[in-house]
């Protein structure tokens, strides 16, 4: 399937497109520290795998040959374009299409895996996007992800906090700091598996978007 994006479209799920143009910048020239976490968040993965808010489409060069189709959500226009010339260039099948992580376009049941990559912070409804994610995982597929979150200090925490109610979402294009990633996938009905938490970056001053999370969760098998 060739790579492709579904414009036009009446109206965007999300449309920022200053911050959109400043994250494109910005996640380029964060590369050299986070390309081997994706590499490490897309490890081993194979079949059919959605990727929900996929950005300008960084993840698309880390993903194995066992992959054989990325279907790609991407809500922002700008986003989505950047993330169509990306899969031009990727090495498996990709598929860039709008929508939203609360309401994916796609089939129940259908891919074999998910992956999340530094998205779960600006959904607007959490618990919705995940119960979308679980839809369409078949029964036993694996949700990988990888997400900045609450801090374990608590005066750091205590800054997330008044930075969601205040000044970040509006200027950061909806992300929150101080969201708790495990805890909203076990509320939304996943097992979660291996995971370690992380600093991004390693070294240096920490900052609120400094306490990262990546690991696999999975959809339950109900059978």
């Amino acid at each position: 399937m060739s790579p492709r994006s579904a414009e036009p479209v009446s109206r965007d799920a999300v449309h920022h497109p200053v911050f959109a143009r400043f994250y494109a910048r910005q996640s380029v020239a964060a590369e050299p520290v986070l390309g081997a976490h994706r590499r490490e968040l897309l490890g081993g993965l194979s079949g059919r795998v959605i990727e929900v808010g996929a950005g300008n489409g960084l993840n698309f060069a880390h993903y194995p040959g066992a992959v054989s189709e990325v279907v790609a959500i991407e809500p922002e226009r700008l986003l989505r374009r950047l993330a169509v010339s990306a899969a031009l260039r990727a090495d498996v099948p990709v598929d860039v299409v709008p929508g939203a992580a609360e309401a994916l376009p796609v089939k129940s049941e259908a891919f074999d895996a998910a992956v999340v990559s530094l998205v779960l912070c600006s959904v607007r409804d959490v618990p919705r996007a995940l119960g979308e994610l679980r839809r369409v995982l078949r029964p036993g597929g694996e949700l990988r992800f990888f997400e900045h979150g609450r801090a374990p200090g608590k005066l750091m925490a205590i800054t997330q906090r008044a930075l969601d109610r205040t000044v970040w979402p509006p200027l950061f294009g909806g992300c929150h700091v101080a969201r708790d990633t495990l805890t909203a996938l076990r509320e939304a009905g996943f097992e979660i598996g291996a995971h370690r938490r992380l600093l991004v970056p390693a070294k240096g001053p920490r900052l609120p978007t400094s306490y990262c999370v990546l690991g696999k969760a999975f959809r339950p098998d109900d059978s």
